[in-house]
Parts: C-alpha cells; structure tokens; sequence
C-alpha cells in the first residue's frame, strides 16, 4: 500500500505512467531492489478495491476516529453536497447545484462531520430519495452501532431528557414526523424551522457567551422558545 500512495503523492496519475519512472531510485525510496511491476502494483489495486473489503475498511475508520475523540461525535452534523457529473456514458437523474443554480446531472454525496467539521464518513446516493431517507436508510443504522460512548438503555430510562447524540442538518430535514421517530430511538435532532414566521421580539433575547469548537468565545444574543410538533415531543426552537 505504501508504494501506491507514494506514487500518489508523487502525482504519477496512472499505474501505467510507472513504466516510465527509475526502478531503481523508486526501489531504495520504498526499501526494495525496485519499484514493484505495474501488472503486480494493478492485481494490488484490484484486491483492495473490492465493494465489501472498502465499505469493511471504511467502517474501521470511522470507528477509530470516533473512538479518538468520542466528545466530537455527540453532535453529529449532514450535509449534501451535489457532484457533478460530466462524462456522456449514462444519464444520471438531474439535481439542483445551488453554485451554478442550475439542474445538473451527477450524484449527490452526504457527508457525516462531527462538530469541528471534520468528516467521519460519506454516504454516495446516486437517485435522488432525499436527506431523510438517507438519514433513515443509511446514516442513522450506522452511527447507531459506531458512536462510542452512548448512554446504556438503564440511564436513557433514568433521565427522560437524555439522548444518544444529536442529529444538525438543513431545512430538507425539517420533519415534525421525522423528529418523533429519531426520538423514539432517542437522537435528538437540531435545524432550521421551515415556516419560521415573524421575528421574536427582541426582548426575549439576552446575551450570552458561546465557546465555539476551537475554544473561541463569542458574545451573540440568543433566545429559545418551547412548542409541541405533532403531539409527539416537546421540542426547543433557537433564534440568534
């Protein structure tokens, strides 16, 4: 594997491109006699890009990394990012590129960061069913088995206001019926309200000092009211 990445830092684009590199010189950089053929280096790439031994690779990533810093993975934040797709061999459903603001065809990535930002995983959709089928299909299953740290069912049970961790994702999330079922399975979900109404008055917010991921303080005004989703849960509602 080192000799595969070490071709890619070293921006040979192409395994075939190695036909033309010094054996030799490559051979010490890697501690070998020489670099090894390119039809050893393509049976290696095959191996590795198998579906199952990728998905199985990547989970063991995600997992390590969250075990690293478990206090990241309690705020969980989803975003979809469309990547367009160019070539003319097959005619991929067109989807909205907020960019360009035009409907492009491509695939739709949906990327799993933890409060910092940083990705854990990514979720390829190359149909379009939209963020909550995705977070219903495909995300939540996973992060359901691979959040360290989560509260055992005794200590849900012993605090009614407690949960596993905490879904932030945009307005095409916003679901009163999808908050319910997150919070049957106690995930706590944050975003935007999609019929906001008029402005709160503005002596309902009171300043407070707000610790940002790389310990930056900030004074912002900040205001919270109750309200009851579909008599399903009591849920809390943020302006700033």
């Amino acid at each position: 594997m080192s000799d595969i990445a070490s071709l890619a830092l070293a921006r040979v684009k192409t395994l075939e491109q190695v036909r033309y590199q010094p054996a030799g010189e490559w051979g010490k950089l890697l501690g070998l006699d020489r670099i090894p053929e390119v039809r050893t280096l393509q049976e290696k790439v095959k191996e590795l890009a198998q579906p199952e031994a990728v998905s199985e690779w990547g989970r063991m990533l995600t997992e390590d990394w969250m075990a690293g810093e478990p206090e990241a993975a309690g705020f969980l934040y989803v975003d979809g990012h469309v990547r367009v797709y160019h070539g003319a061999q097959t005619k991929l459903p067109r989807r909205y590129v907020s960019r360009q603001r035009l409907r492009l065809r491509g695939t739709t990535d949906y990327w799993v960061n933890d409060k910092q930002g940083r990705p854990f995983f990514v979720v390829n959709s190359v149909l379009t069913p939209g963020l909550l089928a995705i977070l219903k299909n495909d995300i939540v299953p996973r992060l359901l088995t691979e959040v360290p740290g989560q509260p055992s069912e005794a200590e849900l049970a012993a605090d009614p206001s407690r949960n596993r961790f905490t879904l932030v994702f945009d307005r095409e999330g916003y679901s009163p019926d999808f908050f319910g079922a997150m919070w049957e399975q106690r995930i706590a979900c944050q975003t935007y309200h999609k019929y906001p109404g008029e402005d709160w008055p503005v002596s309902e917010f009171a300043e407070q000092v707000v610790e940002l991921p790389p310990g930056e303080p900030v004074r912002m005004l900040l205001a919270e009211r109750a309200t009851q989703l579909a008599k399903m849960c009591r849920c809390g509602r943020f302006a700033s």
